[in-house]
């Protein structure tokens, strides 16, 4: 079949290289995509978030399925459009998709079907958000309900921390995404990424994974959209994954179909393992980056022929085989990210980098021009590397990296210490 992969980034390469591998595939076409989407796909310059245009595309190229990659898409509801249009396609519908267009009604959903989440509250007005401070203990969260491109979530230390990060929702720092605020309290623990994939009944749970979130060593500085990322997660054990389909996933499920807005896609959970066990930081509602680079490192199945088994709603029938070995990726991020990233450097070495056994490198925001490979976003490689341990993949992933050649960007030296410090204790 002819398949159309919708946008540019390191999740989406990864995506592309598992999917070209399939003997269901035809041609896959990618939009917009990048420098190394078009060596396993064609690349075309469409917005995916131009709906009329991409249908238009697909009915113009007979495409019998699109995959939908980021968020923005979704909760704009590309899904309805193309469903309406006659297109199958991967990704929940705009309803579904609230669970990562709206925090709070996330947590309304948590509160109503018992899913551990942080105890919160939810506010239109700035005055009733700082009163609900007054008995509260810091650190505490606030955030923008909406979108925010990753920016919308603020941990405050103190009191007036909290109340200047209300105020900056509130006056429209984040645009429409913080019209409306859901304070939480601060959970302690260690942070995880669950994946499940979802038909609106049935969940099937993907490979575990950890991603590093902060720009610097040691996991210090302001975060980021990810800094690197394992697969494994030790603290993911077999029990913890047990647990988080039954307490969390599973009840979402079960809740969202209830209200008549059944779940079909990826369901991407933020997770903090605690003391008392796993709560729900947040829903995403498509593949993590860059979780996904390591978790298609790790896939043996056809990756195709899953993503339509969560379409068609037969996933109780399905199910997905996994390499023993482990994956670690590293973001290499052009200087200034995460705040605004030099675009223009030139990357070198990038061949002798590939050729460096158990490598992919995925590219995530680069360009071509002529035989030049140019930097054009703030992450803008994921050097992936995959061996019999974590720290074999480590080691593959920083070897690549030492052939290239790049002085505009720079990259995390200690991705992967946590899973490395457990190895060792």
């Amino acid at each position: 079949m002819n398949v159309l992969l919708l946008g540019s980034g390191g999740r989406e390469h990864a995506l592309a290289w598992a999917l070209s591998a399939s003997p269901l595939l035809t041609k896959l076409f990618c939009a917009p995509g990048n420098a190394g989407i078009a060596d396993v796909a064609q690349c075309i310059p469409l917005d995916p978030g131009d709906q009329a245009r991409i249908i238009q595309f697909c009915r113009d190229e007979r495409i019998e399925f699109v995959v939908i990659g980021p968020e923005a898409p979704l909760v704009a509801g590309l899904g309805d459009a193309l469903a309406e249009a006659g297109i199958r396609y991967f990704g929940p519908t705009k309803s579904a998709a609230q669970l990562e267009g709206s925090k709070g009604f996330t947590k309304d959903l948590c509160s109503a079907a018992g899913i551990p989440t942080a105890a919160y509250g939810r506010f239109r007005e700035a005055e009733a958000a700082r009163a609900y401070l007054a008995d509260k203990s810091f650190p505490i969260v606030v955030k923008a309900d909406g979108l925010a491109a990753g920016k919308g979530v603020i941990i405050a230390a103190t009191r007036e921390e909290a109340e200047a990060a209300i105020d900056a929702c509130f006056s429209g720092t984040f645009g429409s995404a913080g019209a409306e605020v859901v304070i939480e309290e601060f959970l302690l623990g260690e942070e995880a990424s669950f994946f499940a994939l979802c038909d609106g009944v049935t969940a099937l749970a993907l490979a575990t994974a950890q991603d590093h979130k902060r720009v610097g060593d040691g996991d210090t500085g302001p975060n980021t959209g990810g800094m690197g990322a394992y697969s494994p997660a030790p603290i993911i054990t077999q029990d913890m994954n047990d647990r988080v389909m039954r307490e969390i996933i599973l009840p979402t499920v079960k809740e969202m179909a209830a209200r008549g807005t059944p779940f079909k896609g990826v369901l991407f959970a933020g997770l903090m393992i605690t003391d008392t066990g796993p709560k729900l930081i947040e829903y995403n509602v498509r593949f993590g980056d860059p979780e996904t680079q390591v978790l298609m490192m790790r896939l043996k199945s056809d990756l195709l022929a899953a993503l339509i088994a969560t379409t068609d709603g037969v996933l109780s029938n399905f199910d997905l085989r996994w390499s023993d070995d482990a994956a670690l990726t590293v973001v290499m991020a052009a200087n200034g990210y995460p705040g605004t990233p030099q675009k223009g450097t030139e990357i070198k070495g990038l061949e002798l980098a590939q050729a460096v056994p158990n490598v992919e490198i995925f590219h995530a925001g680069t360009r071509r021009d002529g035989a030049r490979l140019i930097a054009d976003g703030g992450r803008v490689l994921n050097v992936t590397g995959r061996g019999k341990t974590i720290a074999e993949a480590r080691d593959a992933a920083y070897a690549a990296i030492a052939k290239i050649d790049w002085p505009g960007g720079f990259y995390r030296k200690d991705i992967g210490w946590r899973a490395l410090q457990r190895d060792e204790t």
